[in-house]
């Protein structure tokens, strides 16, 4: 009755103890993982990001919006009756770096693709509180007037390529030109080449304003796309996919 006293008054005991529960614990988690091919169920629908979207994504991340943002819809039902669907690990399978968050000033934003029109949001980054009178959001508006770097977006898909993104010679080759092709379709080159490329990509001008690819062109496309590739009519009621 009294074993677990040795436990009460050593501390030294104790600090071993937790660290071997700590310890075995962690093997079980860890080591099944390093036998598994991959711990992600692939979902069909799911793609790169285009080059626009991943600038967009980018500009996302510079900006910090994830810091009040997360994009992970819990398996809550209050947070599936606001959001959405839950989110499915293969939602984040070619995030470098995940945008889950750790808290939320503003809503969860993994499902807001198509929730808004891109009108509503040219005007929710220039001015937040003309759409939304209670947000404590900043403005961007500057990105409206900077323009996007598209011959840059060759080395981005490069270096996702190297961390396991399954961008191909070609995607890399054709990486400026596809950006232009989805903010300017009437003007592409080679809009089904890049409709090949990348299946049920958004072709449009997102901002209004057909004279020049901006950053708020990419964001938008970015923001337009999150939680649109999943059918997720596909996966009601079925519990044998992987959450996040």
């Amino acid at each position: 009755m009294n074993r677990h006293a040795i436990f009460e008054k050593n501390s030294i005991v104790l600090t071993v103890g937790i660290l071997v529960a700590v310890a075995i614990g962690g093997l079980v988690e860890l080591v099944p993982n390093f036998y598994l091919k991959s711990t992600i169920e692939k979902v069909d629908g799911m793609r790169p990001y285009t080059p626009l979207e991943l600038a967009g994504r980018d500009i996302y991340v510079r900006e910090g919006c994830y810091l009040c943002h997360s994009q992970m819809v819990r398996t809550l039902r209050d947070e599936v009756e606001r959001y959405g669907p839950y989110s499915l690990a293969a939602e984040s399978m070619y995030d470098h770096p995940f945008q889950w968050g750790s808290k939320r000033t503003g809503p969860d934003l993994a499902r807001v693709g198509g929730k808004y029109s891109d009108d509503w949001h040219v005007q929710h980054m220039n001015d937040p509180r003309s759409v939304s009178p209670a947000s404590i959001m900043p403005g961007y508006p500057f990105l409206a007037k900077a323009v996007l770097d598209a011959e840059s977006m060759t080395g981005h898909l490069k270096a996702n390529a190297i961390v396991g993104v399954p961008y191909t010679d070609e995607m890399v080759a054709a990486a400026a030109a596809d950006v232009m092709a989805q903010a300017n379709p009437d003007a592409a080159e080679d809009l089904d080449g890049f409709e090949a490329r990348y299946p049920n990509a958004v072709a449009r001008d997102f901002d209004g304003n057909p004279e020049a690819v901006t950053e708020l062109d990419a964001l938008i496309a970015y923001l337009q796309m999150l939680g649109t590739l999943v059918d997720f009519k596909l996966y009601d009621g079925k519990a044998d996919i992987n959450l996040r």
